[in-house]
């Protein structure tokens, strides 16, 4: 039989075995804690109290907490359950100077266990409210002391408290607390001590149990704020310079300072002596040697003085800062006359390191450096720090801005002399350039290349060092790069093709990344500069050549070519004339003297209008050009008095004819009479005459064309004396013409105008009337035609 506890531990284990593998007995609480706090001005009767447990627990076994405070001398217990790591006991009233006893016990379904006991006084677990009404109060007697006063929190009668005080300047996050050895006593003031005059501090006050190793801390009072009075200044001003070339073998000098760093009060003037080291002047006290500078609040650093120095002579110069309590020791600074005797530090090194600048150097050899001044320029911004002369590695003291650049310098001082000062630049932290540069072209582009022309990008929008920039040109869909260093502001792009569009623009890098500029284009050239005009001068060239040639050629070549635009006419009088008769040998009598015989028919010119009697002018018929052209023919190679050379004997009226039958070929004629001399008598002979003939080929002089066309236009009124000009022999005295003859010959020209008159004798001498000249009576000698019937022979 099995007894009913064997069925119980028989359950119990079965139970075991379905239950996680992870679970396990409860870990004993530790780190047990409790607190009672202040409510008004009395002790709260609930006690906090909070542990930690490291032990593991699931869901399916939990573990449960229970808080135990037992009052011993009562022997009353209270509890509180929780299953979290904390929990509250609440008691009937807080037992002020007995002992209280606390502990916490964990349980689960495997097991329980509990934490350590705490047996203390119950005042020994109170926590206080802060001390109040904190005041701080200064003393104008006492320029570096603060007195501070507070209230207890709580009457001595519950506790005995002691306190704790911490100050800092105003804006700062060090605190600086006053040894607990100091404030250990019941107390409700103390005085601050060692403090800066003229800066206003923050006081704060806690409070706990007064007995070692009991109670705690309360939390920290209100802020007390309070500024110490002025003092005269503790420390020299800070007295530097700015140094810049004049270009005239000079320096401009100017003399800065900034509030001492233990001003002490309000600095309210500067006051600057300028002494020159060649002469003999020593510093006095004496308000003529002093110059008063006033100070601008507002401005952190003060601008004392501006001189000119010349590079061989020294100052020395001597400032104090006053406030209103007193003056401050004198700033001393020496300016050399020769910047470079004092040298340099060697092998600077500036860069960013942890969002600060860092600085590194070698101090000059053999050279004893008192003290060091880093500055640093930014933006125009000038400000500078202090370093003692065992110094090699410094940061700069400053809110620096990302993104600036710094020049920084380190200038040695020996014993107030200044040394020559060592540069390095650098940026805090780089980022890419916030613009590109905006590129254009210089003057106008060529036919294959064009100028690019750009500016620096201003220092406050590089945002790091540039270290190149990068040209992008492209012409339709083909892109060209060119990197340039960073001191480049302009290129020339070549091999460009002729009247094309180019787009182009420039991207400006650092370290850190590139941005690319604005946009430009622009078209090249169809022709390169003076292409066309050195064409126009080549052509021109090559056409004065070709001139001058000729000119040259006509004048070697003059004779062949006046031979052929311009060929001799044949002199009539020289020729060879065929003698020709139709009906009579053809044997010529040699003219005697004064015979007016062997007319030559070459020129018109002796067919004036005045060969026509006056009587009969009025009676001719106006007749059209074809007339003209019948009547003035002589038949004989179509030319003879009164006619043009140019005119046809065809009866055709159109001009062309003309032209072409007398062009080719020009006859010359001379009909020369055997006998019908003046003074001599007519033989009964029949007269025997000689035609005679001569063809040419070259054309009539302009002479003769002018001439004969003039006698066109007057040939009209005395037809038919061009037409006949016969004239008969008499031996009278004087020669007379019928009128009735002439009359009758009018009428036989116009029934045959290509019909030669007869050669006949008259009794009568026929003359020219009174207006032909007697020139032409001895240069146109009298021509008998013999009758011609069948017109023109074969010649």
């Amino acid at each position: 039989m099995v007894s009913a506890r064997g069925l119980q531990l028989l359950s119990l284990a079965c139970l075991v075995s379905l239950l996680p593998t992870r679970a396990d007995r409860p870990e004993k609480p530790v780190n047990l804690s409790c607190k009672a706090v202040q409510e008004d001005t009395y002790i709260s009767p609930v006690i906090s109290c909070k542990w930690e447990a490291e032990g593991r627990h699931t869901a399916e076994v939990p573990i449960k907490y229970t808080l135990f405070v037992k009052q011993p001398m009562t022997g009353e217990i209270t509890k509180a359950f929780t299953s979290a790591k904390s929990a509250e006991v609440h008691l009937n009233v807080f037992p002020n100077f007995m002992p209280l006893e606390i502990w916490v016990e964990a349980e689960n379904q495997l097991g329980t266990v509990e934490s350590e006991h705490l047996m203390n006084e119950a005042n020994s677990f109170v926590e206080t409210n802060p001390p109040s009404g904190v005041q701080a109060l200064s003393e104008k007697s006492f320029p570096t002391c603060l007195l501070i006063h507070w209230t207890h929190p709580i009457h001595m009668t519950y506790l005995r408290l002691t306190y704790q005080i911490r100050y800092c300047q105003l804006g700062s996050h060090v605190w600086t607390y006053v040894p607990l050895a100091d404030t250990d006593k019941y107390i409700e003031s103390f005085r601050l001590q060692n403090l800066r005059p003229d800066t206003e501090y923050v006081i704060q006050v806690c409070c706990k149990n007064s007995r070692k190793g009991h109670g705690y801390w309360s939390n920290w009072s209100t802020n007390a704020t309070e500024k110490t009075p002025e003092d005269r200044p503790g420390s020299k001003p800070d007295l530097w310079i700015i140094v810049a070339d004049d270009g005239m073998n000079g320096r401009e000098v100017q003399f800065i300072s900034k509030d001492p760093e233990l001003a002490n009060g309000r600095i309210t003037r500067f006051d600057i002596m300028i002494q020159n080291q060649d002469s003999k002047d020593k510093v006095k006290n004496g308000s003529r040697e002093w110059e008063h500078i006033s100070v601008n609040k507002s401005e952190r650093i003060t601008l004392l003085k501006k001189i000119p120095l010349t590079d061989n002579k020294s100052v020395k110069v001597h400032v104090t800062a006053i406030n209103s309590v007193g003056k401050s020791q004198k700033a001393l600074l020496v300016i050399p006359a020769n910047a470079n005797e004092f040298a340099p530090v060697e092998e600077l090194m500036v860069r960013p390191h942890e969002g600060q600048l860092s600085l590194e150097w070698k101090p000059p050899n053999n050279r004893n450096v008192s003290e060091y001044v880093v500055d640093w320029v930014s933006d125009n911004q000038l400000d500078w720090q202090r370093e003692s002369g065992n110094t090699t590695h410094t940061f700069i003291k400053a809110d620096l801005k990302k993104f600036f650049r710094y020049k920084v310098s380190v200038w040695p001082i020996y014993s107030g002399r200044i040394g020559k000062p060592a540069h390095a630049e650098a940026f805090l932290e780089q980022a890419a350039p916030e613009r590109g540069p905006p590129v254009r072209l210089s003057g106008s582009p060529g036919r294959n290349d064009a100028k690019l022309i750009w500016e620096e990008i201003p220092q406050h929008q590089r945002r790091g060092f540039i270290t190149n920039y990068t040209i992008f040109y492209t012409s339709g869909g083909e892109t060209h790069v060119i990197t340039v260093p960073a001191n480049t502001t302009s290129y020339t792009l070549t091999s460009l093709s002729a009247n094309t569009k180019y787009d182009t623009f420039i991207s400006a890098s650092t370290i850190r990344g590139s941005t690319n500029g604005t946009n430009h284009s622009f078209i090249t050239l169809k022709y390169a500069p003076g292409e066309i005009e050195g064409i126009v001068v080549g052509v021109s060239l090559g056409f004065l050549f070709v001139v001058l040639m000729a000119m040259l050629i006509c004048i070697y070549k003059k004779d062949l070519i006046k031979k052929n635009f311009w060929p001799e006419i044949p002199n009539p009088g020289e020729s060879t004339i065929g003698n020709w008769s139709p009906d009579y040998p053809l044997k010529a009598e040699t003219p005697k003297e004064n015979c007016l015989s062997g007319i030559s028919v070459l020129n018109m010119d002796i067919c004036d209008g005045k060969c026509v009697i006056e009587d009969d002018k009025a009676s001719l018929p106006l007749k059209k050009d074809k007339y003209l052209s019948e009547e003035h023919s002589s038949g004989i190679g179509g030319s003879s008095c009164m006619s043009s050379p140019r005119q046809s004997v065809s009866d055709s009226d159109e001009g062309g004819d003309m032209a072409d039958t007398t062009s080719s070929t020009i006859q010359y004629s001379s009909v020369v009479a055997s006998s019908g001399y003046k003074g001599q008598t007519p033989s009964s002979h029949p007269q025997q005459s000689i035609f005679s003939r001569s063809e040419s080929t070259q054309p009539l002089l302009d002479s003769e064309e002018s001439a004969d066309m003039l006698v066109q236009d007057g040939s009209r009124q005395f037809q038919h004396f061009s037409r006949q000009p016969c004239f008969t022999h008499n031996t009278g005295n004087r020669d007379t013409t019928d009128s009735d003859d002439f009359n009758q010959l009018e009428v036989e020209q116009q029934e045959n105008s290509l019909d030669f008159c007869p050669l006949e004798e008259v009794t009568e001498q026929t003359t020219p009337t009174d207006e032909l000249s007697a020139d032409w009576l001895s240069t146109a000698p009298v021509s008998s035609y013999m009758p011609q019937l069948g017109g023109y022979r074969p010649q």
